[in-house]
């Protein structure tokens, strides 16, 4: 709407604002200028969550049984000498405890993204009110208030201008966009008008950076694109990260596999061996080992610790996880939608190109540092032999506000510096051009002093400085002007142009080829400029006006442009390998956005680019259909991310999402990993995403991307070394009853040992196997694939047979020498002590699926050796000293029974580097 129509509209005068009793009024119908927090869970209630876990609450039963049971054999038999009462139950429960604790520890970062965006609220705002000009607390604006806008302030509310003074407002934490936006007051723009393009509008949570303006307030709390946001963030749902949907999978099929096997041991024991209390009691202690066996007790802990080092690996590739499951989740992403500027490219204005007279010169060199070369097709030429190409260099210096400053490195014994720009980024970009040319801007300000500007303005389009020349030759003009701005606006002020050293007539035909080298430019993406001078044959006046801005000469066009960064390119290239796709999608122009696009490899020229207002039009059935053909989208808004990322995901990819403004929120807490940029972020988007870049670069995405693979790589290994042997656990204690042998292999406490330490020390030993070569170069698994998928299921089932078999005979043997022997119950510790040195050798094994382990180079990973050689240590003292003698049940084996035991679990060893040799066999055969 124009003006005029918002006054009226929202029922308020320009000059004299609301009244102190229609303010009340607004305030009771639309609230206060906050954003509203909805109510999430309770602590006590993901405390709670925790031990809703399948396999904790199995445990939780089999603790209250094991405790039943110890009172019913504390009022049958009394406490034996030395026997700790509820051990079992105690040892159980402290398990299911601390796996509680650990999930909760994971779950507990308090959902801060809200917090954030409020504090991006001014407290204090100046407005008209009752014809007066007050400061009040921004939460009591409300739509219809008058506000008034001086640089510096951080805006309150969204609202429409009414007039404005030379406006600049920086809308990045908003837009996502570095640049800041000129605003004008006096413009009706078309109701689909994309975010970044509403110069008529101001909007809650940006920061004026020059100029005055007046604006009525138009929304306020929720209903300002800030509270959009906020609206957006609160209404998207976490998913379970595809690790955790496995482990829920793993469990359900654990704890069924258990319950059913459970009953046919019970009910085959009852047929066998006839009803009575003392076979049932017995057969309930062989169903609760056989319950404790089942589940993976150190699983969880092995995990965590597992995710803990991947985020240290990741953080020496700069790459910060702020939530610990998000570390096997990228090794799983399909898609990465990635923000352009900062991430893809170096947030520099960087000059790529540049046209005098037929003359066209590409520019070389990165940043703001002022070394580079000035090409002519393809070889480089001294700028100094060009003297238009100079003048023009001239003028990019002595037309400009900026400073160009080398900041010494802080690491010790580095070379060089970091250059940096104080002013706007685009008169950056001419300092340092000017420099790759040899022109210092220090030493020209000294010849050619400043006496006079007219100053850059939303209406002009142009900034023009008047210099006086210190010394020289006399007979030379003592004064110049020069002039920048947008090509076709100076151009009309020319009447000429520089060629050589002189300056000769502007013809039609020559406006008419600037201007299209001006639209050419333009299509490739680049930011244009044009410049002008004219010396002056007489002193100006102290405040020239515009009169002066005639017959100038021209002298060329400047193309500029947040250049790529150098290593992206390789980046993109390697995500290809990988099976992963790149998308960008940015707030810029869809020019710049396919230069940029095109030059990194992202897409290919005639590839479709999808605009915001294009976007806006499509139902989210049609974006869907779209999705897997469009590579660039531009000029967007924060649903408009939104909608992408679920687009994307409904189609079954697996999306990791990059943004650093308040607009990229929602997004980046939708994508299954949100990726933030610490550099440049915002708070907002740090708290809603996974992980924060530490340099915001695109190539470390790639880099945390190969560190997710390996950690999954990593974990499906254990995975298979825990199980494999939980199994061969279930499968024995089972077997013990079948056979008549008398009593329970295995007690709970055994188990949980077993699975804690002589199961758990070595798993998280092979949690920092090396990557294997072909890592980055085959296609991400499916993330909705099933844990036991690949042939991981079949492994664990044979692996754990094999187990079963070996174990069950020796426990046939031993049953049956430790009944002749005198200890009857001796054979349980064989069984016990055969069990977990055979998960030694499965331990030395498994590092590898096809390598046989003489094979293997043993110093890539010594933490395997050193927990096999810990472990077995452990497992020889719960034998052989007293103490834990007692408290673990066990008994001491003399040197003959130890062999056979170590003999026995050796098999173990040799049948998995069989199995490998097998499967050499069979390829071989195959090809």
């Amino acid at each position: 709407m124009d003006v005029e129509k918002t006054l009226t509209r929202l029922n308020s005068d320009r000059n004299s604002g609301l009244t102190s009793q229609e303010v009340s009024a607004r305030v009771q119908r639309y609230g206060t200028n906050e954003l509203e927090e909805t109510s999430g869970r309770s602590a006590w209630q993901i405390l709670l969550d925790q031990f809703t876990n399948i396999m904790l609450l199995m445990l939780i039963g089999v603790a209250l049984i094991s405790g039943i049971l110890d009172v019913v054999s504390l009022q049958t038999k009394g406490l034996s000498p030395g026997e700790v009462p509820f051990k079992d139950t105690i040892a159980i429960l402290a398990i299911v405890i601390l796996n509680g604790v650990l999930g909760y520890l994971q779950e507990t970062r308090a959902e801060k993204a809200l917090a954030a965006l409020k504090r991006l609220s001014s407290p204090k705002v100046r407005l008209i009110r009752d014809g007066r000009t007050l400061e009040v607390s921004a939460k009591e604006l409300v739509p219809g208030d008058i506000m008034l806008l001086e640089a510096g302030v951080q805006l309150a509310a969204d609202g429409r201008l009414i007039e404005e003074s030379n406006l600049q407002i920086r809308e990045a934490a908003l837009t996502g966009e570095a640049q800041a936006v000129n605003k004008q007051a006096d413009l009706d723009l078309p109701e689909d008008t994309s975010l970044g393009d509403r110069i008529n509008l101001v909007f809650q949570g940006t920061e004026v950076v020059q100029g005055r303006a007046k604006v009525i307030v138009t929304s306020t709390g929720m209903g300002t694109e800030l509270g959009k946001i906020a609206t957006m963030l609160q209404g998207v749902e976490s998913e379970p990260t595809p690790l955790q949907q496995r482990m829920g999978q793993l469990g359900n099929v654990l704890v069924t596999g258990s319950l059913v096997l459970v009953a046919v041991v019970v009910l085959g024991g009852l047929i066998k061996n006839g009803w009575n209390f003392n076979n049932f009691i017995e057969l309930v202690e062989v169903s609760l080992s056989m319950a404790v066996a089942v589940v993976p007790e150190g699983l969880p802990a092995v995990i965590t610790v597992t995710l803990a080092l991947g985020t240290q690996r990741m953080v020496r590739r700069n790459a910060l996880i702020r939530k610990l499951p998000a570390v096997e989740t990228l090794g799983s992403v399909t898609t990465i939608c990635s923000d352009k500027t900062g991430t893809l490219t170096q947030n520099k204005m960087v000059v790529q190109q540049v046209t005098t007279g037929n003359q066209t010169f590409r520019v070389t060199g990165e940043g703001y540092t002022p070394e580079g070369q000035f090409q002519l097709e393809d070889r480089s030429v001294a700028s100094d032999r060009y003297p238009e190409l100079q003048t023009l260099l001239l003028a990019c210096v002595l037309c400009n506000d900026a400073e160009l400053q080398c900041q010494p490195q802080n690491t010790p014994g580095s070379e060089g510096g970091n250059w940096i720009i104080l002013g706007d980024p685009t008169e950056g970009a001419l300092l340092t051009l000017a420099g790759k040319g040899g022109i210092a801007k220090e030493s020209q300000s000294s010849q050619m002093r400043r006496v006079a500007e007219i100053p850059f303005s939303s209406e002009r389009k142009r900034m023009s400085v008047i210099c006086q020349g210190i010394g020289g030759d006399s007979s030379q003009s003592l004064f110049s002007i020069y002039t920048k701005g947008s090509p076709e606006l100076i151009l009309e002020r020319c009447t000429s142009s520089q060629a050589g050293a002189s300056a000769v007539g502007l013809t039609d035909t020559d406006r008419r080829q600037i201007l299209d080298q001006n639209n050419q430019m333009a299509a490739q993406g680049l930011r244009v400029l044009g410049f002008a001078y004219k010396p002056l044959n007489s002193q100006p006046p102290a405040e020239p006006d515009e009169t002066i801005e005639q017959e100038l000469i021209w002298l060329g066009l400047v193309g500029m442009l947040d250049a790529p960064r150098p290593e992206v390119r390789g980046a993109v290239a390697k995500c290809k390998q990988a099976g992963i796709r790149t998308v960008m999608i940015t707030g810029d122009h869809q020019l710049t956005a396919k230069a940029i696009a095109y030059d990194l490899g992202i897409a290919s020229e005639g590839d479709r680019v999808l605009t915001g207002q294009e976007l806006q039009k499509l139902s989210q059935k049609e974006l869907e259909g779209q999705v897997d053909l469009v590579s660039i989208y531009a000029r967007v808004s924060p649903e408009h991310k939104l909608r992408i990322v679920q687009a994307l995901q409904s189609r079954g990819k697996f999306v990791a999402m990059t943004g650093d403004g308040v607009n990229d929120a929602p997004a980046l807490k939708q994508a299954d990993i949100g990726i933030a940029m610490g550099i440049t972020g915002t708070d907002v988007s740090k708290e809603a995403s996974d992980m924060v870049l530490l340099d915001d670069n695109f190539a470390t995405i790639v880099a945390a991307t190969e560190e997710g693979r390996v950690v999954y790589t990593n974990i499906r290994r254990f995975i298979k070394y825990i199980l494999g042997s939980n199994i061969g656990e279930v499968l024995t204690i089972a077997a013990a009853p079948i056979l008549g042998l008398g009593g329970v292999p295995l007690s709970p406490l055994q188990i949980l040992w077993m699975n804690l330490v002589t199961d758990g020390v070595p798993a998280l030993a092979l949690a920092v196997e090396p990557a294997e070569p072909n890592v980055m170069k085959r296609p991400p698994f499916s993330p909705r694939e099933s844990i036991f998928s690949r042939g991981l299921g079949s492994y664990m089932i044979r692996i754990g047979i094999v187990f079963a078999i070996l174990t069950i005979l020796l426990m046939e043997w031993a049953y049956h020498h430790a009944q002749a022997s005198g200890d009857p119950n001796r054979w349980k510790t064989m069984v016990f002590t055969t069990l977990c040195l055979a998960q030694m050798g499965h331990a030395i094994a498994i590092r590898s699926n096809t390598q046989l382990t003489i094979e293997l180079n043993p110093f890539t990973n010594l933490f395997v050796w050193g927990a096999v050689i810990f472990t077995t240590i452990l497992q020889l003292m719960l034998v052989y000293v007293p103490p834990l003698r007692a408290f673990f049940g066990t008994h001491v084996l003399d040197w003959m029974e130890l062999l056979i035991c170590v003999g026995f679990s050796m098999l173990m060893f040799v049948w998995i580097e069989m199995e490998k040799l097998f499967i050499r066999w069979r390829s071989t055969r195959a090809r």
